[in-house]
C-alpha cells in the first residue's frame, strides 16, 4: 500500500481509503442491505480484508443509512488500533442545514457518532456538505457558527482535525479552503468530473488547497456507476472493465492525498489494493491534456 501524509495534520494515511457510503445506504449502486445478514458479512469480510492490505483511511457519516455505516465501522473496527503499520485514521462528518446552527448541534451529532463508532474520538471531523451557498457559507464562518463549533470539539480531543466536504467547486469552496480554520477537504473529483482540477490553466479547488495547506480527499473516485452506464450504452458487449484504470486516473494525480472507494465485496478491495500497489499505472494528466504536439 502506498501512504502519504494528509496535508499539514501530519497523518500517515493510505492513498485508497475505504468509503463508508457504500456501507449504510439500501440500494446504493446496486440491491444492498445494510440489515441482510449476507450482505452484512460480505461488509465485514471486506473491511477485514482493507486491513490486511493496508487501508489505514476509513470515511463515514451519519447520513450513510442513518447511522448504519457507522455502526458497521464501529464493530468491524473494534480493538484495531493500526492498519499497515501505520494508526488507523477514523473520519464522519456532522450535516449542515441554515436550521442547525445552534450551539448544541455539532456535539450532539458528533456524541451519537462515537457511540454507533464505539470511539471516544475520531480522528477527522466534516462538515457533511453538497453546495454551499454564500448563505451558508457565512453562517459557518460567522462567529458562534459551526466552524467554532468544530473547533470547540477539536479542543477537548474529540477529534483531532476538521475539515468539510463539497461537490461545488464555486466561491464558497474557495472561502471556506483560504478561511484559515479546516485542516482537509474532501471533494467530488474523478475522469468525468475534473472541476477540482484543470492542469492546462491551472486552476480548480484541489490546487487551492494545496496552496493553502489542506490534506485533500477525493470521492465518486469511480464515478458513482455514471462512467459505467455510458460504457454500458455504447459498448454494450462491455469489452473492457475501466474499473482499475478510474482509480488509476485520481491516484495519478499529485494533489490527491486519499482516493476514497466504496467497497462491500472483499474480491472489489483485493482488485483496489493491487490497483494501488501498480505504481506504473500512473499516468501523467499534464501530458494527457496536451492538444499540441
Amino acid at each position: 500500500m502506498e501512504y502519504t501524509t494528509l496535508g499539514g495534520t501530519g497523518a500517515r494515511v493510505s492513498r485508497i481509503g475505504f468509503g463508508g457510503a457504500t456501507l449504510g445506504l439500501t440500494n446504493y449502486l446496486g440491491r444492498f442491505d445494510p440489515d441482510d445478514a449476507g450482505d452484512r458479512s460480505a461488509m465485514f469480510a471486506a473491511i477485514e480484508v482493507a486491513l490486511d492490505g493496508g487501508i489505514n483511511y476509513y470515511d463515514t457519516a451519519p447520513g450513510y443509512g442513518g447511522g448504519a455505516s457507522e455502526r458497521v465501522l464501529g464493530e468491524a473496527l473494534r480493538g484495531v488500533d493500526s492498519s499497515g503499520g501505520c494508526p488507523l485514521f477514523v473520519a464522519t462528518k456532522v450535516p449542515f442545514s441554515m436550521d442547525s446552527t445552534d450551539a448544541t448541534h455539532v456535539r450532539a451529532s458528533l456524541e451519537a457518532s462515537l457511540e454507533r463508532l464505539g470511539r471516544d474520538h475520531v480522528d477527522l471531523l466534516q462538515i457533511h456538505g453538497d453546495s454551499f451557498t454564500t448563505e451558508q457559507t457565512d453562517a459557518i464562518l460567522a462567529p458562534g457558527g459551526v466552524i467554532e463549533q468544530l473547533h470547540s470539539v477539536k479542543s477537548e480531543g474529540l477529534t483531532r482535525h476538521v475539515g468539510f466536504t463539497t461537490e461545488d467547486n464555486n466561491d464558497s469552496v474557495y472561502r471556506l479552503i483560504r478561511s484559515g480554520r479546516f485542516d482537509t477537504v474532501q471533494v467530488c473529483y474523478n475522469l468525468l468530473f475534473q472541476h477540482p482540477y484543470d492542469p492546462t490553466r491551472p486552476f480548480g479547488s484541489l490546487l487551492e488547497a494545496r496552496r493553502n495547506g489542506l490534506g485533500t480527499v477525493t470521492m465518486r473516485t469511480t464515478t458513482s456507476g455514471t462512467f459505467q452506464r455510458w460504457v454500458a450504452m455504447v459498448n454494450p458487449a462491455g469489452t473492457f472493465d475501466y474499473s482499475s484504470a478510474l482509480v488509476q486516473f485520481v491516484l495519478s494525480n499529485p494533489h490527491v492525498d486519499v482516493a476514497l472507494v466504496g467497497m462491500r465485496d472483499p474480491d472489489v478491495v483485493r482488485a483496489n489494493l493491487a490497483v494501488a500497489d501498480d505504481l506504473a499505472g500512473r499516468i501523467d494528466l499534464t501530458a494527457l491534456h496536451e492538444r499540441y504536439v
